[in-house]
């Protein structure tokens, strides 16, 4: 299933000859468009000429339509395509800068780019200037950098901003892209040529642009027709991978590991706490986050952890660890990275790093696979007692049965000297690539 892992090849000859001839190919496309003549382009603005209207709109809806059509077949995961995370504000103002900088000088930096390749020499000056804003910019950000990281969205889509299903948004993308390319075939007929409103009309006279209208609409229908797929359908068309996975064990992670990984300044631990909210309170890991299990198909969630950065860990909590697979299994099939289960569950946790008597004691007869809490409570700790952060060195005096706990683990209780235990380790943390394009 596409998007296709290239990370195989990568830093080989093949891989840099793959994006080579896709530059050259976008190149020679904006080439052949007129794209590398600022007249042209400047021509947009006095709505002479729209050829870079139609030419980007018509790239945008056939893409559009391409890409959640093979998603609807099946052919396409949708999750692992990158889409640029939103910062309203800050895009705004970036946006009003570039289009006076596209007025005045004829380009954006792409095209600049293709004018330079060709040795027209405002393309060249342009491109220098492009070189110089880039440092500007660079030497400057650091003094608005609360204003260009400001009001962020993560990865925000236009049926996310609608609340329509992504089918209808195609739908009336593509519709309102026909009646833009007609406007723009008036605009250049009435402002370009000069002709007459009488001999104009509002109806496409070529009949190819019409069938070829008709023949990108009636994909779009059928996007509509087959929406996207569920989470079920999801997991369904990754199963044999990730029960692979569960069943190898490649995925449950020893608290130990987890311990070690939350002194590790360079990452971010999240912990995705799935327990009933009882539970939670009576006792957590130390900064963990409760959710509810049916949460996990929550879109608004997904995009959330989609957002975090590349050094972001999650870890599933249940008491054992039967929920925290079931959970696994939706939010890896819709594309959240560096997601694993704790291994044993909350109860695997507290066997290794025990509360002491007179917090909690251990209940007899609690079946491994249950799901049920194993240790009973005397007192709700929340995430106040030490072994919610054994990552964490305590030297202020504790109870005397929780100094005296029998962890045998170095948990970080007092001063203890005892041995870390050993683990096999499974985290392998994955980083989103981002391969894009454009004109900008």
């Amino acid at each position: 299933m596409a998007p296709f892992d290239l990370a195989s090849i990568s830093g080989s000859w093949l891989y840099a000859l793959i994006f080579l001839l896709i530059g050259m190919g976008f190149g020679a496309v904006l080439e052949m468009s007129g794209f590398g003549d600022s007249r042209r382009l400047a021509a947009q603005f006095y709505l002479r000429d729209m050829t870079v209207l139609k030419v980007m709109f018509t790239a945008i809806v056939t893409a559009c339509v391409l890409i959640f059509l093979s998603s609807a077949l099946g052919l396409l995961d949708f999750d692992r395509v990158w889409v640029n995370p939103t910062f309203l504000a800050p895009e705004i103002v970036g946006g009003l800068i570039m289009g006076v900088g596209f007025i005045v000088g004829g380009f954006c930096p792409g095209t600049s780019v293709v004018a330079a390749s060709t040795l027209k020499i405002d393309g060249v000056f342009f491109l220098l200037g492009v070189f110089f804003g880039v440092f500007a910019f660079g030497e400057t950000v650091a003094s608005f950098e609360p204003f260009f990281m400001s009001t962020s969205f993560g990865r925000f889509t236009i049926p996310d901003w609608l609340g329509l299903p992504t089918g209808v948004v195609v739908v009336l993308l593509v519709l309102m892209a026909l009646a833009m390319f007609r406007a723009a075939e008036i605009s250049e007929a009435f402002f370009g040529r000069k002709q007459p409103w009488s001999a104009i009309g509002l109806r496409p006279r070529s009949r190819v642009h019409m069938a070829a209208a008709a023949a990108l609409l009636g994909l779009a229908v059928l996007t509509m027709v087959l929406g996207q797929p569920t989470v079920d359908d999801k997991r369904a068309r990754v199963a044999e991978i990730a029960e692979s996975r569960i069943a190898n064990r490649e995925v449950q992670v020893d608290p130990a590991e987890v311990v070690d990984l939350r002194r590790d300044l360079s990452l971010k631990v999240v912990v995705l706490d799935l327990r009933p909210e009882a539970e939670f309170n009576r006792f957590h890991l130390a900064g963990a986050r409760r959710i509810d299990p049916s949460a996990t198909r929550d879109p608004a969630l997904v995009r959330a952890l989609a957002a975090e950065g590349d050094n972001t860990i999650f870890f599933l909590v249940g008491n054992d660890e039967k929920a925290a697979t079931e959970a696994w299994r939706d939010l890896s099939a819709q594309g959240v990275l560096n997601l694993y289960v704790l291994s044993g569950g909350m109860n695997g946790w507290l066997d290794r790093y025990p509360p002491g008597d007179c917090v909690a004691t251990r209940i007899p007869g609690v079946a491994p696979d249950s799901d049920a809490p194993a240790w009973q409570f005397a007192i709700a700790v929340g995430d106040r007692h030490p072994s919610a952060h054994p990552d964490i060195v305590r030297h202020e005096p504790v109870p005397e049965c929780v100094a005296h706990a029998a962890t045998g683990h170095g948990a970080g209780h007092g001063d203890s000297h005892e041995p870390a235990p050993s683990y096999v380790k499974k985290v392998k943390l994955q980083r989103k690539v981002a391969a894009k394009g454009g004109c900008g």
